[in-house]
């Protein structure tokens, strides 16, 4: 579940991502390339794992990657929703977030089976 959920996450954070670099001025070639090369890390940090978790228990890195979720949605998502003051943009928001949370409740319930 929660591979899904960061899979999921990554596609909107790279369009995102994508977009402020051409926003700062870089072309779209060079954009898409260090786009690229920077969501590699996340493959290559899973094979890693993946490998080293035959010879040693990586139980250890499931608290850390929470923590890193917890600290993101913390210091930079909460603040920047709490800056807006017009109701269609709080719902929108709102009902985001219970889609997220209604999704990993559905994996949850659907793993459970």
């Amino acid at each position: 579940m929660a591979w899904l959920a960061a899979a999921a996450h990554e596609i909107p954070q790279e369009l995102g991502d994508f977009g402020v670099l051409i926003h700062g001025g870089w072309s779209k070639g060079k954009a898409l390339l260090f786009n690229v090369v920077s969501a590699l890390t996340f493959l290559l940090g899973g094979l890693l794992a993946y490998a080293v978790s035959f010879n040693i228990n990586v139980a250890f890195l499931i608290p850390f990657a929470a923590g890193n979720f917890l600290y993101i949605g913390a210091s930079d998502l909460v603040p920047e929703v709490n800056k807006h003051v017009d109701f269609k943009v709080n719902l929108i928001h709102f009902i985001s977030f219970l889609s997220g949370v209604l999704s990993m409740w559905l994996i949850k319930v659907a793993l459970q089976s």
